[in-house]
């Protein structure tokens, strides 16, 4: 999942290399030859973190700095400032892969601890990206602590955005499996901001990898660029069409209140409605419903609910669904049989979900956990897997492997764990449908995963919105799931079509009782299914384009083709794609999430264009021909309608 120094080199990249106890030369790979004075870069300024012990620092600390051949906004030169902590018996070496971009690649003879800080100009910054959704985007002080980011945690990217959605410093580390240690922050020193990454490196170990983008293109473009180098070398076997297809969630509508009689029923509304999976989620495991996790870990049918879970499943899959099965992977249960049997086997207890977390570093298990997940394919039938709570494998300080353990670091054990898991179910269903969750999003589980689905944010559409965005634009082969889709009773069809609309960009699942709704809000359902159905190529696969990070997303577009969509979340102004040339898009779609109907069309040019209006419901309100002027087009499109304008060659 790391590029290989010598494709850098095969693609006419600039390579420059650092010896152990020397400086690089910066000149040496500055492409622009600048003035020599120019070119050396400054000490950075010392910028202030707690803990920092202010006289000398113990043991073989070794400083250099390293020239990228990059330039800031500002013109001036980039340099990557290095600390080995341990020994000095470590090389450095960068590379220029395209204007703006340069891989950095630091490997080691010895065993050592190496931090990477390189600062750009804090000029016109508005948001801080990370694939951890957070409620704002602020740019942080450089004195908070680093976020450690592991297999089961996060992913290590991180971009600076300044104005326009135009990237300053987009930046990514190689290793997504080992914890790296990520910070970033505003040095109040200076007026930068500073970026840090620190990762163990030892010789029998992989390198610190570090892609640096300063070529101040759109955010997005720039992070898409990131998931095309990780995915350099990564065999995804494929994403199973009803994947990407509009799912059925029992967790919000029924909880752990699930049984054969039930599921059938909200399986066989889902159908009707545009679903092509169910997703079982806790409770077809225990009799309990105070909603705990002590009764996990036995993952054996409560025979009550489910007699027969075999015939059960046959019974879904003759309504047209596929069926997945949830699973608390890490977790065994205090009131479960094989409590006794692992109670030594695990990283910590967590006394108030009254469970623990399985150490995967036992083969015993792995194995074990292998065998319960697999039943679900091989004896009941079913085309895939929830597994949850993976990202409680992420153990901030786990114990040194205990005795019986056959690998060292909790990440092998997953990775071992995951990827026999992944052998297994495919043996029986070559196109298994698996479901990751956020946080734990690294590209090391691509190859094992089929989807991500976005944290739990149960009636939030805004916070829906953020989280589908930020998983798209760094989820590569994988499709992304919008967190369950739930509603209030008394809803109003246009307020459920506004959720529908949030989660546009990523496939929808929906947790309410499909028996209780009314007539209008079954409408916005089936209508809002069917678009998603039917520009799922679009609305997924598309070039994604978020607008202003800042503000949470208030306008967001996908470009095909043909066809272009836009969900405005906010009452901004919606430009028309560019059309310049014969292939340019034809067909421009609006979604209107905010309460304000006018929706502003910015056209740079004249022409003419159809417009048909559709409310909430697919109720056609109008069909016009419009004569679009340079500037300003308004078009009444009411809350949660559509607006389909067909442009003339």
């Amino acid at each position: 999942m790391t590029t290989d120094p010598k494709s850098v080199a095969s693609q006419g990249a600039v390579p420059q290399h650092v010896d152990p106890g020397h400086d690089a030369d910066p000149r040496q790979a500055d492409l622009r030859q600048p003035d020599p004075q120019e070119s050396v870069p400054q000490e950075p300024v010392p910028a202030w973190r707690p803990g920092t012990p202010t006289g000398d620092t113990p043991g073989a600390v070794v400083h250099r700095r390293l020239a990228t051949g990059l330039f800031h906004s500002t013109g001036e030169p980039l340099a990557l400032h290095l600390t080995g902590h341990g020994g000095d018996r470590w090389a450095a070496s960068v590379a220029r892969i395209q204007d703006g971009v340069a891989l950095i690649e630091v490997t080691a003879a010895q065993a050592v601890t190496l931090r990477a800080e390189w600062r750009v100009p804090c000029v016109g910054a508005t948001a801080y990206w990370t694939p951890d959704t957070d409620a704002s985007r602020w740019l942080p002080p450089s004195w908070i602590t680093p976020r450690t980011v592991s297999l089961a945690l996060g992913a290590p990217v991180a971009s600076l955005v300044g104005a326009h959605d135009r990237a300053l410093c987009t930046a990514a580390a190689g290793e997504t499996a080992a914890p790296v240690r990520v910070g970033a922050g505003v040095v109040e020193e200076s007026g930068e901001f500073a970026f840090t990454v620190e990762q163990d490196l030892a010789p029998d170990g992989p390198p610190m990898r570090l892609r640096i983008d300063l070529s101040g293109r759109h955010f997005a473009t720039t992070l898409r660029a990131v998931t095309d180098w990780w995915a350099e070398g990564v065999d995804h076997p494929g994403v199973a069409p009803a994947a990407r297809m509009p799912a059925y969630s029992t967790w919000y509508s029924l909880h752990q209140n699930v049984d054969t009689a039930t599921v059938e029923q909200q399986a066989t509304l889902a159908a009707g409605l545009g679903c092509e999976s169910v997703i079982v989620d806790d409770g077809w495991q225990t009799a309990d419903r105070t909603r705990g996790y002590g009764h996990c870990g036995d993952w054996d049918p409560n025979p009550e609910a489910f007699p027969d879970l075999k015939a059960h499943v046959a019974e879904v899959h003759r309504r047209g669904l596929a069926y997945l099965l949830w699973y608390a992977l890490p977790f065994i249960g205090r009131h479960n049989d094989a409590w006794d049997r692992f109670k030594d086997k695990v990283l910590r207890e967590e006394p108030h979900l009254e469970a623990a977390v399985l150490d995967p570093r036992h083969p015993e298990v792995r194995t074990y956990l292998i065998d319960k997940v697999c039943r679900a394919v091989e004896e009941w039938g079913m085309d895939g897997v929830k597994l949850d709570f993976i990202d409680r494998f992420a153990v901030a300080d786990p114990p040194p492997a205990p005795a019986g353990a056959d690998r060292d670091t909790v990440h092998e054990g997953l990775l071992q764990l995951l990827a026999e898991l992944d052998t297994r179910l495919r043996r029986t269903r070559p196109d298994v449908i698996v479901e990751h969750r956020q946080p734990y999003v690294s590209p090391s589980l691509w190859p094992y995963a089929t989807m991500v689905r976005a944290t739990d944010c149960p009636l939030s559409p805004a916070e829906n919105r953020q989280r589908t965005v930020d998983c798209r634009l760094t989820a590569g082969p994988l499709a992304v799931h919008a967190d369950m889709i739930m509603w209030n009773s008394a809803e109003a069809p246009e307020s459920v079509a506004v959720h529908l609309i949030n989660a546009l960009f990523s496939v929808p699942q929906i947790s309410v009782d499909l028996s209780a709704q009314t007539p209008g809000r079954l409408a916005a359902l089936r209508f809002w299914l069917g678009v998603l159905r039917r520009h799922a190529d679009v609305l997924q696969l598309g070039d994604l384009e978020p607008a202003r990070p800042d503000l949470g997303y208030p306008l967001v577009s996908a470009h095909g083709h043909r066809t272009s969509v836009v969900a405005r979340y906010a009452p901004l102004p919606v430009a028309l794609p560019d059309r310049d040339g014969a292939d340019g898009p034809r067909t421009l779609l609006v979604a209107n999430a905010d309460r304000d109907p006018v929706v502003l069309l910015v056209a740079t040019r004249q022409e003419r264009a159809f417009a048909l209006v559709q409310d909430c419901g697919g109720e056609i309100l109008s069909e016009t021909v419009l004569d679009l002027v340079p500037g300003v087009n308004p078009v009444t499109v009411p809350t949660g309608g559509l607006l389909t304008l067909t442009r003339e060659h």
